[in-house]
């Protein structure tokens, strides 16, 4: 009798959200429980704790703690391609190519948020995918940290016929600036030293948007404000800004 054909290893990018074990999916956690190994990024930021990521992973699903390998995540360039980034990409996808060498059929790399936003991921799956061409690379989407302060701050994203724009501060103050003019809400990502600049163009292009910024959001240590509110010196790199229209009337958008 012919031997079952042997089964591809997976690759799966799963979203854990924004750091609300709560925010969890239901697919997440199955995903979690099931795979032989899970990769969680291992920042080096010099910081001894546990990374956002592996935490979310502990609370939701406390059984995979033995399974966890944590890969390199470097904090130290913001754009390009440089040296640093590339080794992390390549040992991430070392580490994963190390696990299915030793038997594991599944590989599933946790990150924060969507694995489909801003992530780390779809370069992982890249290099893995180069060096074991048979991999099935698969994707469950997470709870994104736009979403998360829309919810907390109670400011709908978008309603009716408005447009939606989200921008990384580290793409330049001029993208912001179009999309300031061009969208009714926009969501700005990693400001960090930039967010006094972020202050001063939401102030001169939109002065009637309700604008607030999120840091931590859904953690112990939410902090939710006006942007005009902020103390931008202290806002850490991952804050997460919400410009959207004043809506002064129920279907006053439609």
């Amino acid at each position: 009798m012919p031997a079952a054909p042997a089964t591809p290893p997976t690759l799966t990018g799963v979203g854990v959200g924004p750091g609300d074990p709560e925010l969890v999916t239901v697919k997440a956690v199955r995903v979690l429980a099931a795979a032989d190994a899970i990769l969680v990024p291992d920042p080096d930021t010099g910081a001894t704790e546990v990374g956002r990521a592996e935490q979310v992973v502990l609370h939701a699903c406390p059984e995979a703690a033995g399974r966890i390998v944590r890969v390199p995540f470097s904090m130290a360039q913001r754009s390009g391609v440089g040296t640093k980034r590339r080794q992390s990409w390549e040992a991430s996808a070392q580490a994963a190519l190390d696990a299915y060498a030793g038997a594991a059929r599944s590989v599933a790399f946790a990150t924060v948020g969507d694995p489909s936003v801003y992530s780390t991921f779809s370069y992982l799956a890249a290099h893995v995918r180069d060096a074991l061409p048979d991999v099935v690379v698969e994707v469950v989407p997470g709870i994104t940290a736009m979403q998360a302060l829309a919810a907390a701050g109670r400011v709908p994203l978008v309603e009716a016929q408005e447009l939606l724009t989200l921008v990384p501060v580290t793409a330049g103050l001029e993208t912001l600036a179009r999309a300031l003019e061009l969208s009714d809400t926009v969501v700005a990502y990693k400001g960090g030293r930039h967010l006094h600049e972020v202050q001063r163009l939401v102030r001169e292009r939109r002065p009637d948007a309700t604008a607030v910024i999120g840091v931590n959001v859904g953690l112990a240590g939410e902090q939710l404000m006006p942007l005009a509110e902020l103390d931008a010196d202290r806002a850490p790199y991952f804050s997460t800004v919400l410009v959207a229209p004043t809506r002064t009337a129920t279907g006053g958008r439609l």
